[in-house]
């Protein structure tokens, strides 16, 4: 059990993130984009990254939604921008474990910021907002793998 300091620290970042999100805005230079949206709450997210010699050069999104949709999809390309293909999968993959609930991925280091986001996996309504934004990275990966742009 997380201490309510701890739990008030990780509130302040998912806030931090909502309210300032980074990487948000157009990628003039995407190689693929995939839109997702959840309609049942609302939440909206359109990835874009620019994929360079199997590596994520830059990622961007445009969204709208939750306070934890965003954040997620803000901490998320924060830390794929640089990571190769099978890393950016492998960060999905762990922030999945995590999502449904795996305390080891919680405590993984290389997830960075996203395990501000641990405390959502006791929400089942809302572990949906917190993996939109990696359901559209895991599509986009797919798509570069198959050779797609969009």
């Amino acid at each position: 059990m997380e201490t309510p300091k701890l739990n008030s620290l990780y509130q302040q970042l998912i806030l931090e993130h909502y309210r300032s999100p980074r990487n948000k805005g157009e990628l003039e230079d995407g190689t693929v984009e995939v839109h997702l949206n959840n309609p049942v709450c609302g939440d909206e997210i359109r990835l874009q990254l620019r994929i360079e010699d199997d590596h994520i050069a830059d990622a961007k999104f445009v969204g709208q939604g939750c306070s934890i949709s965003q954040a997620a999809v803000s901490m998320m390309t924060s830390l794929l921008k640089g990571a190769s293909l099978a890393e950016a999968d492998g960060v999905a993959a762990r922030f999945t474990d995590m999502m449904h609930g795996d305390e080891d991925a919680a405590k993984d280091k290389s997830l960075g910021d996203l395990r501000a986001l641990a405390g959502v996996s006791k929400f089942p309504v809302r572990i949906k907002c917190a993996l939109l934004g990696f359901e559209a990275l895991q599509k986009a990966l797919k798509e570069s793998h198959a050779g797609e742009t969009h």
